[in-house]
């Protein structure tokens, strides 16, 4: 009884292995061979109530300055509020119970371009902005309103505005697929990942990203964009196309190859031609939530660092 159990077993296991085999290389698209490299399995992170909620994004026009925070329960000797605590809100127009979102207007200090034209791409687009906390209105009876924060992402300070709170939905469960590394554009809807969260430059799984679309491009929350990038981006880059003016560093090479009449390193060897190279994708974002010109996404699945300046590109799948 045992053996016919454990013959079973392995017969289901084969089979499932085979079945997985095939479907694997009936994935593959024309003109692609199903290998690990080419081919890699995505398996993705699902974005939690902290990532939905504490992303941040870029907008126009989403504050009424007349509605901020004042102060706390113990200003001015505690300038910054966390969760739980109180806090006094300036404005009017508040209700006992009404949930707020409180944010807070961003700048970068050190304002250097990730890439060509990058802050007037932020600039068209509108005002980044960190999403601190969510606060509840307790008291109205005097000329500020009192409020709790019943969940916090950051420290809350003076100065920080506030605005109507508003529900997100969970992003649904994407199964493990594989992801097509080197796949030519599909003619989606695509765009331009123009800043990330915190400011960061080079970002992997969980990082929070700004794009230059959104909903009026049909861009909506839980879509799946593929990061790509192109050698000839990397060209472009000031400081990453020096690694193509360098020499293969083999004496024996007759006739080494030459990249672009526009790089140094000529010869009389074959001409390589950047633009000629295919594309390749580094990651997989999630939407969280957009605005009718720009969105905000998560990496939830990457290969290699996604940068800010990296293109973008709906996943078909």
């Amino acid at each position: 009884m045992k053996k016919a159990v454990l013959i079973l077993s392995l017969s289901l296991a084969l089979s499932a292995f085979a079945q997985e085999s095939s479907s694997s290389e009936a994935a593959a698209p024309t003109g692609a061979a199903p290998t690990s490299m080419t081919l890699p399995t995505e398996k993705v992170r699902t974005p939690t109530t902290v990532d939905l909620f504490c992303a941040g994004f870029i907008g126009k026009s989403v504050v009424s300055r007349g509605k901020f925070v004042a102060g706390g329960l113990e200003s001015p000797f505690t300038t910054q509020f966390a969760q739980g605590e109180v806090v006094v809100l300036k404005g009017s127009g508040y209700e006992v119970g009404q949930e707020y979102s409180v944010v807070r207007e961003l700048r970068d200090s050190n304002r250097y371009e990730m890439f060509p034209g990058q802050w007037s791409a932020v600039r068209a687009a509108g005002q980044p902005y960190a999403e601190l906390a969510r606060v509840q209105i307790v008291d109205t009876r005097n000329r500020m309103a009192v409020a709790q924060i019943k969940y916090s992402c950051d420290t809350v300070l003076p100065g920080d505005y506030v605005i109507p709170f508003t529900d997100k939905a969970a992003i649904e469960f994407h199964p493990a697929m594989k992801f097509d590394r080197f796949a030519p554009a599909n003619g989606q809807v695509n765009g331009r990942i123009i800043l990330a969260k915190d400011f960061d430059s080079e970002l992997g799984n969980g990082a929070k990203v700004y794009l230059n679309i959104g909903a009026s491009k049909g861009l909506k929350v839980g879509d799946y964009l593929k990061a790509v990038r192109s050698y000839a981006a990397t060209a472009h880059d000031p400081v990453e196309s020096l690694s193509f003016e360098a020499m293969s560093m083999e004496p024996t090479q007759k006739n080494p190859p030459a990249v672009d009449p526009n790089f140094f390193n000529r010869s009389s060897g074959p001409q390589i031609h950047i633009a000629d190279m295919p594309r390749r994708a580094v990651g997989e974002i999630v939407i969280l939530s957009t605005t009718p010109n720009t969105a905000t996404g998560m990496v939830v699945f990457s290969l290699e660092p996604v940068l800010v300046g990296d293109r973008v590109e709906l996943d078909q799948q």
